[in-house]
């Protein structure tokens, strides 16, 4: 008698609880997060992100934003972004360096107890991205590519870079932006004022965080009234909700702006400078680190001197001012920085090669981005007009100043759910042709 038959029902039995566990774990958010959460929590263990060098006063912990807050725990307020005394600031944004403040308060400026703490809360944020990415790819895929792009976002190296080295709102606003992408997918679905409170607070908080995010603000709005209209719902009432609720959260700050400076402005006032080391005479397209206040002491004097606002506001003049003389060499400028957001910005390293795999992944993932948003576009998915204007919105004051790779991550959430899409609908063509293939 074949006992081959009764050997194999027990290797079948034998993988069926981890099957049915896989089964639960492969979907479950919990495990996405928990899993994602144990990885980049670890490597910041493993890899001793925490200890970072104490050069120039410990300017990497944090950069501004870590100058920022040091400066507010130590009681002298939202102020000195380059370490030394020179008064009030709108620099940055509020929300990181005032979270960044708290955490210093608790457990020591500068400390390696407050870097560890920082990182796993970043980690954390980036963590939690898995969820909206798993429900926005649902939404206008299939469950295979949610999967595919929630476990792709927990488990890829890359993704883990930003969370757990960087002390800045980077993975904070990866998170706003794709939980403020799901809401506004569902907002068509949903009835009541609620979600319209939501969808302002969300863009409030964003506003605070970062405010390049509000390039996104109008698409999303109009792009969750539109649909709505379609299916004949009302939406003004939430639309003057989610109008105050923003306005609410943002303008105490604005007041505070004002009160300290005597001048309306709006959350920050860096662009001027921003511009300037984007656009001069020898400008290549890249960032200019070796301008900023903190590395050349020339500049460093010229902010110290004339206070923030003057400096900013001359730094922008000169800006201008080589922009309207050559419109010409500013479009190329703009063009090598478009190329520069895709592809990776040049870098030096000991190793060329080296250099160019990094940026030959980073290509990758953007050409698989762009397949997949035209592919979803002609195939009309839901939803894939609004990751449209989501990419073309987003990077666009990229183009206009300087790139670089941190500038991508707060869109690296739908680039990877585009270009897990591509990859699965490649898998399926390609498993179809095999089954089709005649059999020989």
């Amino acid at each position: 008698m074949d006992s081959r038959p009764a050997v194999a029902s027990e290797r079948e039995r034998a993988r069926t609880p981890l099957v049915n566990a896989w089964a639960h774990i492969r979907t479950s958010p919990f495990w996405m997060v928990a899993i994602a959460l144990f990885l980049r929590v670890g490597w910041i263990i493993v890899g001793h992100t925490y200890k970072f060098k104490e050069l120039q006063q410990n300017f990497g912990f944090g950069w501004e934003m870590g100058r920022i807050a040091a400066a507010i725990d130590s009681g002298h307020g939202f102020s000195n972004p380059f370490g030394a005394a020179t008064g009030p600031t709108a620099w940055e944004p509020p929300l990181y360096p005032y979270l960044t403040a708290g955490v210093f308060h608790l457990f020591g400026i500068y400390s390696r107890a407050s870097a560890f703490v920082l990182l796993s809360i970043n980690s954390s944020f980036s963590a939690l991205t898995c969820i909206p990415i798993f429900f926005i790819a649902r939404r206008i895929f299939s469950e295979k590519v949610a999967v595919g792009a929630a476990w792709t976002w927990a488990l890829l190296p890359y993704v883990m870079y930003w969370c757990t080295r960087w002390v800045w709102e980077t993975s904070l606003s990866a998170l706003l932006v794709a939980v403020i992408v799901w809401l506004a997918l569902s907002l068509e679905d949903r009835d009541g004022l609620l979600p319209w409170l939501e969808f302002g607070l969300l863009w409030g908080i964003a506003a605070l965080n970062s405010t390049v995010l509000l390039s996104f603000l109008p698409a999303s709005g109009l792009w969750a009234w539109y649909h709505r209209a379609k299916r004949r719902k009302k939406s003004l009432a939430g639309v003057a909700l989610a109008s105050v609720v923003f306005i609410a959260c943002i303008t105490p700050w604005l007041v505070r702006n004002y009160r300290t400076f005597g001048r309306f402005i709006f959350i920050r006032d860096n662009l001027g400078t921003e511009l300037y080391l984007g656009n001069r005479t020898d400008a290549d397209g890249t960032w200019p680190w070796y301008l900023h206040p903190t590395q050349d002491p020339i500049a460093m004097r010229q902010y110290t001197s004339m206070g923030e606002l003057a400096y900013v506001d001359m730094c922008k003049r000169r800006a201008l001012t080589y922009i309207e003389a050559d419109y010409g060499r500013f479009a190329v400028l703009c063009l090598k920085r478009f190329i520069y957001y895709w592809n990776g910005t040049p870098k030096e390293s000991k190793f060329w090669w080296l250099a160019e795999r990094r940026n030959s992944l980073f290509l990758a993932s953007s050409v698989l981005m762009f397949w997949g948003l035209g592919r979803a576009l002609r195939r009309r998915k839901p939803g894939a007009w609004l990751l449209f204007w989501l990419i073309l919105l987003y990077p666009a004051i990229y183009y206009v100043v300087f790139p670089g790779p941190r500038y991508r991550h707060p869109i690296e959430p739908e680039i990877t759910i585009l270009g897990v899409y591509v990859l699965a609908e490649a898998g399926r063509k390609r498993g179809t042709d095999d089954t089709a293939a005649p059999r020989g």
